[in-house]
């Protein structure tokens, strides 16, 4: 019974806490990044911008992109809100992404 309350503690404690958003900062803020860009320049290509132009344009995007991304994780107060926001929202706009280049070519 201590072994599971020990490691209960080990996973509620602030320490744990404070990787779980570095690690959301970093790799979770990145995937979303790349899914937003992947989906700017997938729309702008699509709506007639030059596709190295949409492509640029997006990559400035989504450095202030990931900036937020970055800070809101620690700003927020529920972490597990932070993971299914950014892996979530990095996912579907991956994939909406795919599918509108599959319609443009």
């Amino acid at each position: 019974m201590k072994a599971c309350t020990r490691k209960m503690d080990t996973l509620s404690s602030p320490r744990m806490a404070i990787a779980l958003r570095i690690s959301a900062a970093i790799f979770a803020g990145y995937g979303f990044t790349w899914g937003f860009i992947a989906a700017a320049t997938a729309g702008l290509f699509a709506l007639g911008m030059a596709f190295h132009d949409a492509e640029h344009l997006s990559a400035i995007f989504g450095l202030v992109i990931y900036l937020c991304a970055f800070l809101w994780s620690f700003a927020a107060r529920s972490l597990g809100r932070v993971w299914v926001v950014l892996v979530g929202g990095g996912a579907a706009m991956a994939i909406a992404a795919s599918l509108l280049q599959r319609h443009l070519i």
